[in-house]
């Protein structure tokens, strides 16, 4: 059933222009193709990249974020609760004023003291900021070899510089060694990602990142198989070209150096806009949806490749927008804010002085309560004020 599936799924027609066939794409003397089935080895590759980076961030991005003077919070641990730990596993992380002050009751503590207990428990679930820093270690360390190396492989390929060329004499390409080895590591490298995602960080992005690994996977292996290796090359390069400047930033902004982080997040901005936005829209969605097809008319494939191309462009436009909000916020304040995408850690007073600030409730007899309060118009009021004008009257 599965090889009956397979021999249906990779169909000529399918993947490949009109009047041509899987056979014109064999491997005769000494021309290489891309295969489907070369893909396969990314798989055992995403678990050797797996246990290297468990390697790397034990022995070189912990001792290096020690080194750098990342430190984590103090976190007080929270006393055991069984109703509270329930409610915050099954019903939410954040419970609503009315049922804070039924689990207050039906506990036996305050209401300040079941905000505190959910504060800390929130914050124990908050990843620290050197595991933070080991993960976007490791990140900038794949994303500047794969830059590196990706444009070290196409800087003497002439469709870097005229994506046009990408088309020509298109599918009968052959395939340079460099070339598979550059997309099997790319594909393994999103493959042990997608691994990961259960263990990594979640931020407020998490399922904009989820769907855009996913696209990327299907990019990469669909783009192989159909022999699209040389566009694809370019929007492997075009997205490593600022995803290392990315885990820069972020690295630097969990350490001290706040003007690094600053420029740094500059140029990112810089190169995110460009390539993102004006590239990759004129150059490769306008190249992959009318070059493609001045030779041959369109197919599936065709179809398939530019609305994965296009999911992405969206997602360039809404990272784009979460960038400018950053740089909205750098311009007014001067400084580089935290990660919107971020959670924030909570301290133990923060409730406790939101209620302080409040205005001071008033008693049935009009005094204020509170550490300021002032004589108001109550009984007592009256016979104080008495007792002072007749003090003055005598004198």
């Amino acid at each position: 059933m599965l090889s009956s599936f397979n021999e249906w799924f990779w169909q000529d027609r399918f993947w490949l222009p009109p009047n041509i066939t899987w056979t014109q794409l064999e491997d005769q003397d000494g021309r290489v193709y891309p295969h489907p089935q070369d893909m396969l080895a990314a798989l055992p590759l995403a678990l050797v990249l797996l246990a290297m980076r468990l390697i790397f961030e034990r022995f070189v991005g912990l001792p290096l974020s020690r080194w750098l003077g990342v430190q984590d919070h103090t976190r007080r641990q929270v006393k055991p609760n069984a109703r509270l730990e329930k409610h915050f596993l099954t019903e939410g992380h954040r419970p609503k004023e009315p049922q804070l002050s039924l689990l207050a009751a039906q506990c036996g503590l305050t209401l300040q003291q079941t905000q505190r207990w959910f504060r800390r428990r929130r914050n124990q679930d908050r990843p620290q900021l050197t595991k933070k820093f080991c993960e976007a270690s490791w990140r900038f360390l794949f994303y500047l070899s794969s830059f590196v190396g990706g444009l070290s492989i196409l800087y003497h390929e002439p469709w870097l510089w005229a994506p046009v060329m990408c088309w020509d004499n298109y599918p009968e390409q052959t395939l340079k060694p460099s070339m598979y080895w550059w997309y099997l590591f790319e594909m393994g490298f999103y493959l042990s990602l997608l691994m990961r995602l259960p263990f990594d960080v979640k931020r407020k992005d998490f399922k904009e990142q989820v769907m855009h690994h996913f696209v990327a996977v299907i990019l990469m292996t669909t783009s192989y198989s159909a022999n699209l290796v040389r566009i694809g090359s370019l929007v492997l390069l075009l997205h490593d070209s600022s995803d290392y400047l990315l885990e820069a930033c972020k690295m630097v902004n969990y350490t001290q150096y706040r003007r690094v982080c600053d420029a740094l997040f500059l140029i990112f901005s810089l190169v995110f806009f460009y390539t993102r936005l004006v590239l990759f829209p004129t150059q490769i969605l306008y190249t992959t949806y009318y070059d493609s097809v001045s030779n041959s008319g369109p197919f599936f494939g065709y179809y398939f490749l530019n609305m994965l191309l296009m999911l992405l462009q969206l997602l360039h436009v809404f990272w784009a927008c979460l960038i400018l909000r950053m740089l909205y916020s750098f311009m007014k304040k001067g400084q580089m804010e935290k990660d919107i995408r971020s959670d924030v850690e909570e301290s133990d007073s923060s409730e406790e002085e939101a209620a302080a600030t409040r205005e001071p409730l008033q008693l049935k007899n009009g005094a204020a309560r509170g550490p300021k309060a002032v004589l108001a118009d109550g009984p007592r009021s009256r016979v104080a004020r008495r007792l002072n004008n007749s003090h003055t009257t005598a004198t």
